[in-house]
């Protein structure tokens, strides 16, 4: 299957959004209408128009074919890749260029682009910013690099809403093929899931460090661990190594590959474990009764919360119409996991990566460390810069730490949840250094300069990948271990 069919490469939704405002603009005046003008003609209030000829708003489809209509021009001529003038492809370049990570981070106020603002210096802001890019992406070591490759791997599930039918069209092909009706997928099923594709399965004690499991293509069989990491739920493995074989995923040529191999084989694993249309079922129901909760989609299907927490983004936006936002938190607070398509405003580092930043201490993904009970469900709103939000939040342990799980959605599609009602509200002004940043002014007067913390650094923070290799399987103790195992007729 080829991965261009579901993860294509375009350019981002901003930029589109910003093009087809300012085809709006340029038709507009090109017939001499006012903003009043047109916003009366299609319903909208003057303000709404303006909003979306900037570029701040996606709009729909119905409201562009309204718009034409309007001004009088074809609907292709809106929707256009192609700038209305140079100007305007300068002004466009602009306003992308400020709604970057980098340029966010410079603390720079905004530069309007302005009638009195000339091409020339539009150009040399511009320029600016691509070299300041190029530095650094020339400075980047390789965790940059993955970093980056997996903020772009973000934004193109962002604008598939998290929803890719390949892969569910997939996942229904090979269930019914074992004859698997619904509900939750047994052990048993996922083992004649292995059959059915040609592999036999084989628990060993001695499997690599470096691996979750290895697989034996020439001899058809597949190898996994006798021993369970805590926490982690037994078919993860298996059903992720046959997806590996399904996708075809072959060695990984650089970091976007890798990430995106990784991306398909856990979606398809997913699927296996939760089938859409039994899942889209069983949430169009707890909809309908105002009763959407994780917890219920957990134990619905037997899978960790993690599963059920992954899989509810897959399905909420295109089947349920509600926006949601994911996170997964270690109790240090940094980002360990991260997806949105509700406009959640993650903190990101220069190049928009959100992994190891730490996520504001009044957002529920924090809270939640702090309740004593563990068992059930924690529900919070957060009242933040960009408007209010509604999460549900539950700590997972496993071996390396405890970890919060968290789903939300902005605060007027929560009525659709269990726990709605709860009274938990924090406010948090993130971004803002004075929200949860910076110490309090008196603790800061009293221990400044009074006190030395010793830092704790991960033995890997500076360490090299493992040379020939950026996944850090170490290849020799992979085929030593396939050769001691492999079948003696075949050896």
């Amino acid at each position: 299957m080829a991965t261009d069919a579901r993860f294509p490469t375009q350019d981002d939704d901003m930029l589109d959004s910003l093009t087809i405002g300012r085809r709006i603009r340029q038709a507009r005046t090109d017939r001499g209408m006012t903003l009043e003008a047109l916003g009366a003609a299609v319903g909208r209030a003057a303000s709404q128009i303006s909003v979306l000829e900037n570029g701040r708003r996606s709009p729909r489809l119905s409201e562009l074919q309204a718009v034409a209509r309007a001004i009088g021009v074809p609907l292709d001529d809106l929707l256009s890749p192609e700038a209305p003038t140079p100007r305007a492809a300068l002004e466009i370049a602009l306003e992308r260029a400020q709604r970057s990570p980098l340029y966010t981070s410079l603390g720079l106020p905004p530069l309007p682009p302005r009638k009195s603002l000339s091409d020339d210096a539009i150009t040399a802001v511009l320029g600016l910013h691509s070299e300041l890019e190029r530095l650094h992406r020339e400075r980047a070591a390789t965790p940059e690099e993955a970093r980056r490759a997996n903020t772009e791997l973000r934004k193109e599930q962002r604008r598939h809403a998290n929803h890719f039918p390949e892969l569910e069209a997939t996942a229904a092909r090979l269930l019914q093929a074992v004859g698997h009706a619904g509900g939750p997928l047994s052990q048993r099923v996922a083992s004649s899931l292995a059959t059915h594709l040609g592999f036999s399965l084989h628990y060993v004690s001695d499997l690599p460090a470096s691996t979750r499991s290895v697989t034996d293509l020439e001899n058809g069989r597949l190898y996994l661990p006798v021993r369970q990491r805590a926490g982690a739920d037994p078919r993860s493995a298996l059903l992720q190594a046959l997806a590996a074989v399904v996708l075809e995923a072959g060695e990984p040529t650089d970091y976007e590959d890798f990430l995106r191999q990784r991306v398909e084989t856990n979606y398809l694993a997913g699927a296996l474990m939760i089938p859409e249309a039994s899942a889209v079922d069983f949430l169009t129901a707890a909809k309908a009764q105002r009763e959407l909760s994780v917890e219920d989609l957990r134990d619905a299907f037997a899978v960790t919360y993690e599963t059920a927490a992954h899989r509810f983004t897959n399905l909420a936006t295109v089947h349920l119409d509600i926006p949601v936002h994911f996170l997964k938190v270690h109790a240090s607070g940094a980002i360990s996991k991260a997806y949105e398509n509700d406009s959640a405003a993650f903190p990101t580092d220069a190049l928009g990566a959100v992994e190891g930043q730490l996520v504001c201490r009044w957002w529920s993904a924090r809270q939640v460390f702090a309740v004593e009970d563990r068992f059930s469900p924690y529900h919070q709103y957060t009242d933040k810069p960009g408007g209010t939000y509604w999460c549900t939040s539950s700590i997972q342990s496993s071996s390396r730490g405890d970890f919060s799980v968290s789903v939300g959605t902005p605060f007027a599609t929560a009525k659709w949840f269990r726990g709605r009602d709860t009274t938990n509200r924090q406010t948090s002004r993130c971004p803002d250094p004075s929200c949860c940043r910076l110490p309090p002014e008196e603790l800061t007067d009293r221990w400044s300069g009074a006190s030395w913390p010793s830092a704790r650094i991960e033995a890997s923070l500076l360490a090299a990948p493992p040379v020939g290799t950026f996944t850090g399987v170490d290849h020799t103790d992979v085929y030593e271990f396939l050769e001691r195992h492999a079948p003696r007729d075949s050896v």
